[in-house]
C-alpha cells in the first residue's frame, strides 16, 4: 500500500523550495532544535553530565543556535516534575558554562498524553516549547482514544498541541487522512529528522515523506538521545535528503534564542 500512495505524483499542496536562498553545509537553516533528551539522568536520553555535553557539543558543531531539550514526562515511567526538569537545567547550563560552552538552552517537556497529564493540564502548568504550544506524545502501540477531544481539550486550556513524530504511529499509517485532519483541527506536526532516513524502518520513512510532499509538518527535530543518534544525524549530511530538509519552511527559526 506504502509504496502506491508514495509514488511520483506530486502533491498540491506540497510547499515550494526557494532556490534562490543558497543551501548550507550544516543544520544552521533551522536556528533552533525543539526535541531532545539532554537533561542527565531523568529520562532515557543522557544518562551522565558528560554525556549531555557530548551530544550538545555535538549539536553546536552541526550549527544549531540554541536548544530546547525536552525531557520525558510520562507517569508509569518517567515521573518527572516540572521541579525536577528545571532543576536539571540549571545544573547543565552551569555544566556548559563551566566548560565555556556557550549555546543557550532551556527546557520544555515531551508529554505522554495519560490521566496524568489530562491532570497536568487541569493544573495549568505545562512547560511549552513556544508561547503556548505543547509537544505531546502517544503510545506506539495503541491508537489513543478520544483523539481529537484530547486535542480539543489541551486547547481549551489555552494550549496549543505539537504532535511529536506522528510519522512514527503505526496505527495511522493505513489512514492518513488522519494527519490532514489534526492540522486542520489547530494541531501542529513535528517530525523526526531521522525518519527520512530509514533509521525507524520503511513504513516511517514513507509516511515521513508523505507529509512533507504535503506540507503537514510545522517543526523539525532531533529527538536525540544518544551517540547513535548524533552520528546517523551527523551523517544525514550527506545525503540527497539533507536538501529536501534545508527547503521546507520549517518554523524552527523562530525559536531561537538571543
Amino acid at each position: 500500500m506504502l509504496s502506491r500512495i508514495f509514488g511520483s505524483k506530486k502533491s498540491k499542496e506540497a510547499p515550494q523550495s526557494t532556490p534562490d536562498v543558497p543551501l548550507q553545509s550544516d543544520w544552521s537553516f533551522l536556528v533552533a532544535d525543539m526535541h531532545s533528551h539532554f537533561v542527565p539522568g531523568i529520562d532515557d536520553g543522557a544518562q551522565t553530565m558528560e554525556d549531555s555535553i557530548t551530544l550538545i557539543k555535538g549539536m553546536q558543531a552541526m550549527g544549531y543556535k540554541s536548544i530546547i531539550t525536552t525531557p520525558h514526562i510520562k507517569f508509569d515511567h518517567y515521573p518527572n516534575t516540572a521541579a525536577i526538569i528545571q532543576n536539571g537545567l540549571h545544573e547543565l547550563q552551569h555544566a556548559l558554562n563551566e566548560r565555556e560552552i556557550h549555546i543557550p538552552i532551556k527546557a520544555a517537556a515531551e508529554y505522554f498524553v495519560d490521566d496524568n497529564f489530562v491532570q497536568l493540564l487541569h493544573e495549568g502548568q505545562l512547560l511549552t516549547i513556544h508561547k503556548n504550544e505543547v509537544l505531546i506524545e502517544f503510545s506506539f502501540v495503541f491508537e489513543p482514544s478520544g483523539l481529537f477531544d484530547t486535542i480539543f481539550k489541551i486547547q481549551t486550556k489555552g494550549y496549543k498541541p505539537i504532535l511529536a513524530h506522528p510519522e512514527r504511529y503505526p496505527f495511522f499509517h493505513n489512514k492518513l487522512n488522519v494527519y490532514s485532519e489534526l492540522k486542520d483541527r489547530g494541531c501542529l506536526l513535528q517530525l523526526n529528522t531521522l525518519a527520512v532516513t530509514g533509521y525507524y524502518g520503511r513504513n516511517v520513512k514513507g509516511v515521513a515523506e508523505y507529509l512533507m510532499k504535503k506540507g503537514l509538518y510545522d517543526y523539525c527535530g532531533t529527538d536525540m538521545h544518544h551517540i547513535r543518534h548524533k552520528e546517523a544525524i551527523e551523517k544525514l549530511q550527506e545525503s540527497k535528503t539533507f536538501h529536501a530538509l534545508q527547503t521546507y519552511p520549517f518554523l524552527n527559526a523562530r525559536l531561537q534564542m538571543i
